[in-house]
């Protein structure tokens, strides 16, 4: 922080005469902007910055919860259908990388002689600079995910006069993430406090930094399974090393009760009142057990409930209406409505309020992801399993371990005591263990993890139950028989996005438009590169092999 430097001349208390001619020297300086912030501090503010905008109600609410169908539209259904706010994307892309240059000034002042004394009083220097490799290796794996080949090595050198850094391609990033997250646990020292305060994911413990290291670099190496040879020495590596353990270790970035620390989620609906998005219909079938008859699709543990359900819509565990005339199929009693799931990318012309009250908003309901104090997920002990089930060729107990993990973590967050019907629930969906079942278990507890649920659809073409274009999204009924409640005719309205994404889900998401002028040639050059040469939607990631003939190659 800069000096602040006054030199006082001695006033006499009686006579108000100076005693000195020295030169009054005064730096103004806004003590609540300093120049320098000690480490801890900026730690703490970055943890928090990236969160807020990696999960918050755009980045997170209308693009990646959205593109894995977790959530649909009430209202602006044209960004269900892939119609993204360029404005938008221009700020978080640019956002990001002020981010990671934080995460590299933390680095900086524990590596700097004339800083890291300093740095020292509040973590080990080489914890902090560990943290912050690691917390900068899952922020870049975020922003490759959604972007594919992106500004990397010659990123945030501004200082050192780079002001047009190349793009890298997505395949050189990942193998560095890979020797990132490698060297930063090998350098933590257990023994020591990575940050004796302000840390918001593992309050400065050393030894979860270090083992959260070695399961994002799992997950990394997971989703390179079908293109890079090493990716099970990657992983053997990485459980030697020492890996989750149980849900204790989680990575969660705790948010408070407190304004303005609360969670984003919650901001968006209960501060800015923003009742935008309510459950989707494809998860909610999944959730219920239930096939999708619309697109004449099974479910591998069919008329099997999932225990998670109420939690996450927030209504009480599910009540069935069995004896109601009604009743089609397994529906769920909540707030007086059957609660279905908001239909998935359909035109807002035809989001009537028919539509919206099928699915009772959560909104009203305030489920457990919508507290001010929501622990936003990076990485769980349940995710972790399932990546080692398929490591091991879709390994039973790793998957159970995963299932029972999951329900263990959600039911804790929601202060409930664990279903009793847990182990009937992870028996009836563990007959067939498989490339199916664990891609489907690992999604459900991905909830509100949209970034690796869109990664982990994109790299296996799991769950089959998400919609996909020119797919029946709801029905519309133009005549019911009064008495047998039948429908007799009725209309089908499909999901049709409004972007080319090449008959599926969203591949990427284009590069933001002010590139195009401020870092142009290398724009051009990363451009020249996507399929078509163009900045499109469907370009696929270097890790996504699925191709028409063989959709889920990932997992044969």
């Amino acid at each position: 922080m800069r000096k602040i430097i006054y030199k006082f001349f001695i006033v006499a208390a009686l006579s108000f005469i100076v005693s000195s001619c020295e030169d009054l020297q005064v730096t103004n300086v806004d003590g609540n902007n300093p120049d320098e912030v000690p480490s801890h501090m900026l730690m703490s503010g970055t943890e928090k910055k990236i969160m807020d905008y990696v999960y918050d109600n755009w980045f997170s609410g209308r693009q990646c919860l959205v593109y894995s169908q977790y959530w649909g539209q009430r209202n602006y259904t044209e960004e269900d259908r892939y119609q993204i706010r360029e404005s938008v994307n221009n700020s978080y892309f640019n956002v990001l990388y002020t981010l990671i240059a934080d995460l590299n000034q933390v680095i900086k002042l524990n590596t700097d002689e004339s800083t890291a004394n300093v740095s020292a009083l509040y973590g080990a220097n080489q914890n902090q600079i560990a943290a912050a490799r690691i917390l900068k290796a899952w922020l870049y794996s975020v922003m490759v995910d959604t972007w594919g080949s992106i500004p990397y090595s010659e990123a945030g050198q501004l200082k050192d006069g780079l002001y047009y850094p190349k793009y890298d391609d997505a395949k050189v990033i990942y193998a560095d993430l890979i020797k990132e997250l490698t060297e930063a646990a090998a350098m933590i020292d257990v023994s020591q406090k990575a940050f004796t305060s302000g840390d918001m994911i593992f309050s400065g413990n050393s030894a979860k930094w270090k083992k959260f290291a070695n399961s994002l670099k799992c997950r990394l190496a997971l989703h390179t399974s079908k293109v890079d040879t090493n990716w099970k020495t990657y992983i053997a590596e990485a459980l030697a090393s020492g890996v989750f353990e149980s849900n204790s270790d989680n990575a969660l970035y705790h948010y408070s009760s407190t304004a303005p620390e609360y969670c984003m989620f919650y901001e968006g609906f209960y501060i800015d009142a923003r009742n935008d998005f309510t459950v989707s219909r494809p998860f909610m079938d999944i959730l219920k057990g239930q096939a999708d008859t619309l697109n004449v699709k099974s479910h591998p543990w069919e008329g099997v409930e999932d225990p998670r359900l109420a939690i996450y819509t927030g209504g009480p565990r599910t009540v069935k209406a069995d004896n109601d005339s009604t009743l089609v199929g397994n529906k769920y009693y909540k707030n007086g409505s059957y609660y279905i799931g908001v239909p998935y990318g359909i035109a807002s012309s035809n989001m009537t309020s028919a539509f919206r009250n099928i699915a009772p908003n959560i909104y009203a309901a305030q489920p457990v992801v919508l507290n001010d104090n929501f622990p936003v997920p990076l990485m769980t002990y349940a995710e972790l399993m399932f990546i080692i089930s398929e490591y091991k060729g879709f390994s039973e107990a790793e998957y159970k371990a995963g299932v029972k993990a999951s329900v263990e973590y959600w039911s804790d967050l929601a202060g409930e005591s664990v279903p009793s019907d847990l182990d009937a629930y992870v028996t009836e969906g563990s007959k067939n263990v498989n490339a199916e079942t664990v891609a489907l278990q690992k999604y459900i507890d991905l909830y509100m993890n949209g970034t690796e649920a869109w990664v982990e659809y994109r790299r296996t073409g799991y769950p089959t139950q998400l919609l996909k274009p020119g797919q029946k999204s709801v029905i519309i009924a133009t005549k019911i028989d009064p008495v047998t409640k039948k429908i007799l005719e009725e209309s089908a309205l499909t999901f049709s996005p409004l972007s080319d994404v090449k008959g599926d889900i969203i591949s990427r998401v284009k590069y933001p438009t002010n590139e195009s002028t401020l870092n142009g040639e290398s724009f051009n050059a990363a451009v020249a590169k996507l399929t078509d040469g163009t900045n499109n939607y469907y370009t696929k990631m270097f890790w996504d092999a699925r191709t028409t003939t063989n959709p889920h190659p990932a997992n044969k």
